[in-house]
Order: structure tokens, then C-alpha cells, then sequence
């Protein structure tokens, strides 16, 4: 069988290393993981979105070696179609990989206004409006996708590619106490829930260290 390592960043701050990183657990893949400093320059960049490329989360797969985190998904949904990454529904299927895209190459401001950081909390924090309308954009997601795919997950019973890309904005609203309502709120409790967060999370809290750039002070 294959070998896996999945290459990641920081656990606390690293958004795209989280949506990887989940999907691989979520797909069942049997994998180590290759750690990269948050102090090297260039995975500084990339989690200050300062990259014009996103190079981790990266897979190694035997001869195989995919480093876009939707592309991961995919090849993981082919490898390990068991999990039900992606729905069986050729619709929902369609609906799930635009959301997931969505998320992928949009939501620009709240990104930067509410980096990831799972060891903070900052009640009370102050939303601009740009990153208010992103807040805005993703819970109408959540909530036509629960309502239409009838929940727990955001297409239905299965926990999807869909959830696993929009994990790390469940942290960043509980981190920044973002008012949801109760549809919502019940989904950022399920996600929360999810065994494999719940490690990540543990592991993200041993960090000894902070990056200043990314603990928002305002």
C-alpha cells in the first residue's frame, strides 16, 4: 500500500493546513505528517497571504504529489470513495464543488480581518463592513445548504469536502465571537464536535509560540 505524508503548517494558524489535513482524516487515509515551521519565511507568507501560491497543505501519495487543497480533496474522494467526500448526487455534487470553490478563491477580506487562530478569543471583536459581507455571504451558504440538504452536515447525513473547507471559518467565528443565529450556531457545535477537529484543536493549543502578525489587536 502507498505511503502517505501530508505536508502542513502550523496547527493554530494554519487555515489551509486544517482543510488538508481534515479531508485526509475524514477520507480515512492512513498518513504521517511533515511539519513545517511557521518561522520559515515562505509558510510565513503563505498564512499572511502574502503567497501568490498555496503550496501546503501537500500530499505525497506513493509516486503521487498534490498540493492544491481542492485538489487534494478530489483525489482523495477518487482514492478513497467510501467517505463520500463528494455526494453521490451529480447536483448536490455540482452544489458542493461550487461552494467548495467559492471558499477556495474568495472571501478575501475576512480572511485578513479574522486570521485563524484557535488558541484566541476576542469578544466583542469589531467587524468592518467588507469582511461583514464575506461573514454575510458564508452563513447564507450554511444556511440554504442545511436547509436544502436537511442537515447535520451541509449536504445531508455525510459529512462532505463542503464541511471540510469551511472548518477553519467555524473556528474564526467562535474565535472572534461572530453573532449566528440558531441554525448556525447548531452547525458550528456539530462541526466542532467532529472527532479528528477535536484532535487538531488539542494539537493546536500545544503550540508554544505566536505569530504577532496574526493575533488581531484590534
Amino acid at each position: 500500500m502507498a505511503k502517505a505524508v501530508l505536508t502542513i503548517s502550523s496547527k493554530n494558524y494554519g487555515a489551509w493546513a486544517l482543510r488538508g489535513w481534515l479531508m485526509a482524516k475524514l477520507a480515512g487515509l492512513a498518513f504521517t505528517e511533515k511539519v513545517i515551521s511557521p518561522d520559515d519565511p515562505a509558510m510565513k507568507a503563505e498564512m499572511l497571504l502574502l503567497s501568490s501560491s498555496m503550496l501546503v497543505p501537500s500530499l505525497q501519495h506513493g509516486s503521487v504529489k498534490v498540493w492544491d487543497t481542492l485538489a487534494i480533496g478530489e483525489y482523495l474522494n477518487e482514492v478513497k470513495p467510501d467517505a463520500k467526500l463528494l455526494p453521490a448526487n451529480a447536483a448536490a455534487r455540482a452544489h458542493c464543488r461550487a461552494i467548495s470553490g467559492e471558499m477556495h478563491s474568495g472571501f478575501a477580506s475576512m480572511r485578513s480581518a479574522l486570521p485563524m487562530n484557535i488558541k484566541a478569543h476576542f469578544p466583542g471583536f469589531k467587524v468592518w463592513s467588507r469582511a461583514q459581507a464575506d461573514i454575510d455571504r458564508v452563513l447564507e451558504i450554511w444556511t440554504e445548504c442545511l436547509g436544502q440538504y436537511g442537515g447535520p452536515y451541509l449536504f445531508g447525513k455525510e459529512v462532505s469536502l463542503a464541511d471540510a473547507m469551511y472548518a477553519p471559518v467555524v473556528t474564526r467565528f467562535l474565535t472572534y465571537d461572530i453573532p449566528l443565529d440558531k441554525v448556525c450556531t447548531t452547525y458550528v457545535k456539530r462541526i466542532m464536535a467532529l472527532p479528528a477537529l477535536q484532535e487538531w484543536i488539542a494539537e493546536a493549543q500545544k503550540e508554544p509560540d505566536d505569530i504577532d502578525e496574526l493575533d488581531a489587536e484590534f
